[in-house]
């Protein structure tokens, strides 16, 4: 079978990527892709090359990457114009208004994009997207950013082959689309997938994952010279993980790598624990660098565990402490291979415990990183869709 995967990069991400390495903008496609899988980041080539050891032909598509997506376009005689992809204009709104609105997001995406503040590909981008389809003739399609690639741009997917059409999303889902253009749509939240269920759509429960192979292109382990850190963004979006970091570092040294979105007080003490973006390696760097490292997920996943730190952290031997979720003794143990949360007050005094008992803290991650390399990983990922595939 012929899968493609599609997915979209930060842009914050790309310029990272492409100011570290001059030139790279311009070298043929298959030297751009090799770069950006070997940063690391996000998923990078972890579905196609675990598709691939099942046997099957699979590659990957970053659609909003216009150095890349130019690139394959000139290899296959198609003019196009290179624009570097600009910043989300969502960070130029008011912080009390990006607060305001972020419970009703899946009910205003239509329209914010129709008014240019949500991720949308434009018409030289969406040509080249189906030229790589109508080249490839996948027999599946997994579409891992349903922002980028709406419903009608997938329907037109539809129509090159007829590929079977798996949805990825992680989120609560866009209202107003019609989901059911898709044969098969997973999430790592059982909401989500009842959402989907609900609208008449097949769904299935499919998790994040981390990808053993990391362990082995990452530099020598640094020095653990972090007492905590945190590693992700501080948005609108992250009431709750903003509450917590906030009273962490308020007590201890918490080192903050990630971003912060417009808006946050200049009296909050996160600005002081700042230490700049991480990207790829340099992230799971940043944990190995941790005694402990803090979890907290979206304020919209509600009472679900499911985010990909759980398993990028624990998958590089790091000692996680995430907030309590209702789901989370089906994915780890908890106590001895990660520790919950409950409250800020439950968090600090475990971070207090935890500094204090090295052994303790050591063998709860390597009891989580041992069952992430054992389960939480993308060959079961894969494996997962590939069945649920199959039964459709």
């Amino acid at each position: 079978m012929r899968i493609l995967v599609l997915n979209a990069d930060y842009p914050r991400f790309l310029t990272w990527l492409y100011r570290g390495q001059p030139g790279l903008e311009n070298a043929p496609y298959a030297s751009q892709m090799t770069a950006r899988n070997r940063s690391l980041f996000g998923v990078a080539d972890f579905y196609s090359k675990n598709f691939e050891a099942w046997g099957h032909s699979a590659a990957e598509i970053h659609v909003n990457n216009p150095w890349l997506q130019g690139a394959w376009a000139r290899e296959h005689g198609m003019v196009v114009a290179v624009t570097e992809p600009a910043i989300g204009a969502s960070n130029r709104l008011p912080a009390w208004l990006l607060q305001a609105v972020a419970p009703f997001k899946p009910m205003l995406r239509p329209f914010a994009r129709k008014v240019g503040l949500s991720p949308k590909l434009d018409a030289q981008a969406e040509k080249v997207l189906l030229a790589q389809i109508e080249d490839f003739r996948p027999d599946l399609v997994l579409n891992q950013d349903t922002f980028h690639i709406d419903t009608a741009l997938v329907r037109r997917i539809k129509g090159i082959g007829k590929p079977v059409l798996v949805g990825q999303i992680g989120i609560s889902p866009t209202r107003g689309e019609d989901w059911r253009v898709y044969d098969l749509l997973i999430s790592q939240l059982a909401a989500t997938v009842a959402f989907f269920r609900g609208h008449g759509v097949r769904a299935e429960v499919s998790h994040l994952a981390f990808e053993p192979y990391v362990s082995e292109a990452l530099p020598p382990a640094p020095a653990m010279d972090i007492d905590i850190s945190f590693v992700g963004t501080v948005s609108a979006d992250h009431q709750q993980r903003i509450a917590l970091l906030e009273a962490v570092a308020e007590r201890y040294d918490l080192k903050l790598f990630g971003n912060i979105a417009p808006g946050l007080p200049a009296s909050s003490p996160l600005h002081r624990c700042f230490q700049g973006e991480a990207w790829g390696a340099e992230m799971y760097q940043a944990l190995r660098r941790s005694r402990i490292t803090l979890n907290s997920h979206i304020d919209m996943v509600g009472r679900e565990a499911g985010n990909v730190r759980l398993f990028e952290a624990t998958g590089v031997g790091a000692f996680l402490l995430t907030d309590f979720k209702d789901n989370l003794h089906t994915l780890f143990d908890p106590d001895r291979e990660v520790v919950a949360w409950r409250s800020i007050d439950d968090c600090i005094e475990k971070i207090k415990r935890y500094l204090a008992d090295d052994a303790a803290r050591n063998e709860i991650a390597v009891a989580g990183q041992r069952r992430t390399l054992a389960t939480h990983n993308y060959r079961e990922r894969t494996r997962g869709i590939l069945a649920a595939v199959e039964n459709s």
